[in-house]
């Protein structure tokens, strides 16, 4: 695809085009020096599909102003946790990269990895529908990489000139102060209505990917193509992707809600259990690899961070896995210090000319040199490359080493002491691409087709997931007061589906459908549907990892408790015992099985699927007790498959579902316990009983 100097189909209206005429109804816009600015949608690059230039005043400034507007807390990934661990490479990658760490099997790496929350300060909760970065700092033999990515492959805007306005409008308004960590206001969907662009990344966020069940169920993805170059200087693009070994999980909204409310830190507390129980997470890291020429051919722009390659035209290579094993010894010292830039690359490893990676490259540098105080933030422990530094940078705010004698230039002709020098054999060597283009602020034509992928994605979904995608627009734009927005939204999604925006359009009460706004570049509807997009294609089939709460009371049949627990842990399962009280019940044998929740502090939200096995004494009291009818109310609501004794019956029909229970209500028969345990858990390989929620929307 070749450079064009054709107008950017940036949309500001309806439609997709660019208004080029000078708008008299408002101020115009300029930098802080008073320049008037011509093009706020573009950085400036050389050639529409050329790299970003550093003389970029106009960009420079809103970004470099953007990331100065916090201090200290991050303004974007301010709610995180982090753990340490190893990454080991499965096979000598010499062939594809030069990079180190992909050079010797079995060789284990340093990691630190942290995983975050994109529009919440620090103090809100791990459950909004929102992104979720997935970052993770390589601490090679020659040097730091840090892949700084998220749980989803695209993002909302095409170029980093956007990046500020995107995240003022999803933070809380300025006049108001909220709402706090999340999208459903109108600032954002206003914003996200006038930027075509974003729609194939909206239906990533209303999807159950933007409410994962714990950052050790998501997949990760670099976003970007990058270059991996050998030691030959041959390079070709690769995506990077990281898919976790016990396979992908979200929850339902309802449920992030009650989560949210019941355990505000229920992911950091889910990371920081697996490790302090040796369950640790784990990830296999791959790539998809393509050439220039897969690239000319690609039915859209591979620099373009909207969109993805279906991993069924290009499949994933696995180049290794990582385990995180190791807690942090002190929070604020590694995990709020810990500093990942895109621009930190090793030999091997090279950027792309996307236009917003390349303003990633500044911004990143940028915030953590003010948010950590100044230029050696590096000096910092967690910050600090494990392999040996040499160089001649000193002083600067908080130094913590300086170069010693009289030498702190290069070159120089001391004999003793002189210090280092380039090392032109091993050291770092971008890809020798040939560059050359007018400079402009443009966009490509070729970014130009904002809806097909979008609409990809959709139907990649199964009916459950197409469901929930529904109902998150018809949530987030319900509270969304204007209402020209809300049909601008519906507008646009007639472009992606038209069934979608029908059932958008009837959630939202409106009594006909908006006219879909002229595409930019008309969308494809021959796009094939991928599986790699859907979490409930790619089920984990398993329940190991998974948490199940088993609900008790006094005299609780031994022989049956006995047999669950020991088929999920058997699987791979935590048991966790809820109880009345917190110090347990004495169960049908006279023994004390202690209890790890109180009933109204341990809902049924917080677990993966719940056994209801009270004893037949005092049924009457539970069965009116608020936290038990909750409790069994939700995970009815939420799809979780249900095992019971006879006991629990009286506890059905107070809770008026006794006529309701269906294939995902297992009785747990005390004759044959054994058996009736292995199946439940056997079910529970499901995560979910689907088939219920249809049933449960129709009354």
């Amino acid at each position: 695809m070749s450079d064009s100097k054709n107008p950017s189909q940036h949309a500001k209206g309806k439609g997709g085009e660019l208004h080029q005429h000078a708008d008299t109804t408002h101020p115009t816009m300029t930098t802080q020096q008073g320049a008037p600015v011509a093009d706020d949608q573009n950085s400036l690059r050389a050639g529409a599909r050329g790299p970003g230039l550093l003389e970029d005043h106009v960009m420079r400034e809103k970004i470099f102003h953007f990331d100065h507007e916090r201090i200290p807390e991050r303004v974007v990934h301010a709610r995180g946790v982090g753990f340490h661990g190893y990454f080991e490479n499965y096979s000598d990658q010499s062939e594809l990269t030069a990079a180190d760490l992909f050079q010797r099997p079995g060789e284990q790496t340093p990691v630190f990895a942290r995983f975050s929350t994109v529009a919440g300060n620090k103090g809100s909760a791990d459950l909004p529908r929102d992104v979720r970065g997935f970052a993770t700092k390589f601490y090679t033999r020659q040097g730091n990489w840090d892949l700084v990515g998220n749980n989803m492959p695209v993002f909302f805007i095409q170029d980093a000139m956007k990046f500020p306005d995107l995240v003022h409008a999803v933070k809380e308004a300025p006049d108001r102060g909220f709402p706090q960590a999340q999208s459903a206001h109108d600032n954002f969907w206003d914003f996200v209505g006038l930027m075509p662009e974003s729609m194939h990344m909206l239906m990533w966020t209303m999807s159950d990917r933007a409410i994962p069940r714990s950052p050790r169920f998501m997949e990760g993805f670099g976003v970007h193509s990058f270059r991996f170059v050998n030691a030959q200087g041959v390079s070709q693009f690769v995506k990077f992707h990281w898919k976790p070994k016990h396979g992908m999980q979200s929850v339902v909204w309802n449920e992030a809600l009650k989560i949210n409310g019941a355990d505000p830190d229920f992911h950091r507390r889910d990371m920081w259990d697996a490790i302090q129980r040796g369950d640790y997470p784990e990830w296999e890291l791959g790539v998809q690899i393509f050439d220039d020429a897969f690239a000319e051919k690609f039915e859209f722009d591979i620099l373009d961070a909207t969109k993805l390659i279906p991993e069924e035209q290009v499949p994933i290579t696995p180049l290794g896995k990582m385990v995180l094993n190791r807690a942090v010894d002190n929070f604020f010292a590694e995990t709020e210090q810990v500093a990942f830039c895109t621009q930190n690359i090793v030999r091997g490893i090279d950027h792309s000319n996307d236009p917003l990676l390349q303003g990633r490259n500044f911004s990143y540098l940028d915030t953590q040199t003010k948010r950590l105080g100044g230029p050696n933030f590096t000096h910092i422990p967690i910050n600090a490359p494990k392999c040996p530094m040499h160089h001649f940078q000193q002083d600067g705010h908080m130094a913590m080493t300086n170069p010693t004698g009289r030498v702190n230039y290069e070159p120089n002709s001391w004999e003793n002491n002189p210090g280092p020098r380039e090392n032109p054999t091993d050291g770092f060597h971008s890809y020798a691409e040939e560059i050359e283009g007018t400079k402009v602020r443009e966009r490509s034509p070729s970014f130009s087709d904002h809806y097909s992928q979008a609409g990809q994605f959709y139907i990649s979904q199964t009916d459950t997931e197409q469901g929930h995608i529904a109902d998150a627009f018809v949530f987030e734009l319900s509270k969304v007061e204007r209402a020209d927005i809300r049909l601008r939204m519906v507008a646009h999604l007639r472009n992606v589906d038209e069934s979608l925006a029908k059932t958008v359009a009837d959630g939202l009460g409106l009594e006909s459908l908006p006219e879909a706004p002229t595409p930019a570049a008309t969308p494809r509807k021959d796009l094939p549907s991928s599986d790699a997009l859907s979490i409930l294609k790619n089920g984990p089939g398993s329940f190991s990892g998974r948490k199940l709460g088993v609900f008790v009371s006094e005299g609780t049949d031994a022989k049956t408790f006995d047999a669950l627990k020991a088929a999920a842990e058997k699987e791979g399962a935590v048991v966790a015992v809820i109880a009345p009280h917190i110090s347990g019940v004495c169960d049908s044998n006279g023994r004390k099985i202690p209890a790890n929740e109180k009933i109204d502090g341990g809902p049924s939200v917080l677990f993966d699927a719940v056994a209801l096995m009270p004893g037949s004494q005092g049924l009457d009291q539970l069965a009116n007790h608020g936290p038990v009818r909750d409790f069994i109310n939700d995970a009815f609501a939420h799809c979780k498959f249900i095992g019971f004794n006879e006991s629990a019956r009286k506890l059905f029909k107070a809770v008026g579902i006794e006529q309701k229970l269906d294939d995902g209500c297992l009785l747990l028969d005390a004759n044959e316990a054994d058996d009736a345990a292995s199946n439940f858990i056997e079910k529970c390989r499901s995560l979910r009983y689907w088939p219920r929620e249809g049933a449960i929307n129709k009354v």
